[in-house]
């Protein structure tokens, strides 16, 4: 049965869900001591990744991204792996709640790289072309950093659509943010547009972004 629109007619339904996913990684020391390990080898690839570097310059203003030079870094570091294995349980949830038929076939991690965004950086509204799902998982959040946006995928189509209230219910805003907070992750289908507003902050918030593909 579809979901009530809630608070309206109830004689509206709502149909065609986006559905994201947010989670804590795991619990526990165990994963404290990932999340150190993580932030620890953050640092150390910034400081050892001189093309990535040369590429954050032109392309990812003020901040450092592994992501046009090392964005596989699940088959580079047996720490960045173990995340990955933890990864992997929660997407098979993710597309178990998406209801996918695979087929017999897996979603497996190809893409992953490191972001670190100091104050004034951002990265503005995109998508993931030719993955399934996509997502993040924080390492360090400074208080006031910016969450993840994500954008209305039929925003586009609303060509004559009148403006909505401001006290419009969540599930109907054209824009909705998802806090950062260290140790959780976020996932959601590849094709959704999200973006990352400035950092307001002096302090860097850093986060690894991934792909996974239907293999």
């Amino acid at each position: 049965m579809s979901r009530r629109s809630g608070r309206g007619d109830s004689r509206v339904q709502a149909w065609f869900p986006t559905l994201i996913y947010q989670a804590p990684l795991s619990s526990g020391s165990a994963a404290l001591a990932l999340n150190r390990e993580l932030l620890r080898e953050a640092v150390q690839l910034r400081d050892f990744d001189r093309a990535g570097r040369n590429w954050s310059q032109a392309n990812y203003h003020g901040g450092y991204t592994s992501y046009g030079s090392m964005d596989r870094l699940h088959q580079f570091s047996s720490t960045f792996d173990q995340l990955r294995r933890k990864l992997d349980t929660h997407v098979r949830r993710y597309a178990k709640s998406l209801h996918w038929e695979l087929g017999g076939r897996s979603l497996e991690m190809t893409d992953c790289w490191l972001n670190i965004m100091p104050q004034g950086s951002a990265h503005s509204f995109h998508l993931h072309p030719q993955s399934a799902v996509s997502g993040t998982y924080y390492v360090k959040t400074p208080r006031g950093c910016p969450g993840l946006k994500f954008e209305d995928p039929r925003l586009s189509q609303m060509m004559a659509a009148p403006p909505r209230s401001a006290d419009t219910v969540p599930e109907q805003r054209p824009h909705i943010v998802y806090p950062a907070k260290a140790g959780e992750l976020i996932l959601f289908e590849s094709w959704l547009r999200h973006e990352v507003p400035p950092n307001p902050v002096a302090a860097e918030r850093i986060s690894i972004s991934f792909n996974y593909h239907w293999m």
